[in-house]
């Protein structure tokens, strides 16, 4: 499938999810987390849901990073360019919805995203080779390829694995696992 057909798709389930099931899907992959070894790392990037979008709720993650004492990194997109500012979640971090959802850190410590051990990404659908399919505007692969070479890619979805995604782009960044909540992808 090409990822023009699996936007539709996925959008289209994860409109027919309920709340109910959103919440306890989102804390089936948080617990799955747990089963990573990921957490000597010290730097790590997650995403901030788009409740309106049904994208999973990250605030499970975000409990077990805070748990853990780890520093976390949010995503400010300019959507001029398609690039993201990266900074540090802090208890003094305000944060502020932008025009499509997204909630935002207002300002804050900006992070080089060399610093980052660990992203989280979002997605739509994943293939059994590790490429994704987004929104579209690569604002996550033109994202990490300004990050370290060994920065550990984790992609998150309700959905299991299409079998592949036909028109993958040189530019495409690989994830390194995806996380269902049921399944432990690694690739």
């Amino acid at each position: 499938m090409i990822k023009k057909e699996l936007r539709i798709k996925y959008k289209a389930l994860r409109n027919a999810m309920s709340f109910d099931e959103i919440e306890e899907q989102s804390l089936a992959i948080a617990n799955q987390l747990l089963k990573l070894d990921i957490w000597n790392k010290t730097y790590f990037h997650l995403f901030l849901s788009i409740e309106e979008h049904k994208e999973i709720q990250t605030e499970y993650i975000l409990q077990i990073l805070a748990g853990k004492d780890k520093e976390v990194v949010v995503s400010k997109s300019n959507f001029d360019d398609c690039s993201m500012t990266q900074y540090l979640l802090t208890d003094n971090t305000r944060l502020k919805k932008n025009e499509y959802g997204i909630p935002e850190p207002v300002d804050g410590i900006e992070v080089p995203d060399t610093k980052i051990d660990l992203v989280f990404v979002p997605l739509l659908a994943f293939d059994t080779k590790g490429h994704r399919t987004g929104y579209g505007k690569g604002f996550y692969d033109r994202f990490l390829a300004n990050c370290r070479e060994d920065v550990i890619k984790i992609g998150l979805s309700f959905f299991e694995a299409e079998e592949s995604i036909d028109d993958i782009h040189p530019n495409d960044m690989i994830l390194d696992y995806c996380i269902t909540p049921k399944e432990i992808y690694r690739f």
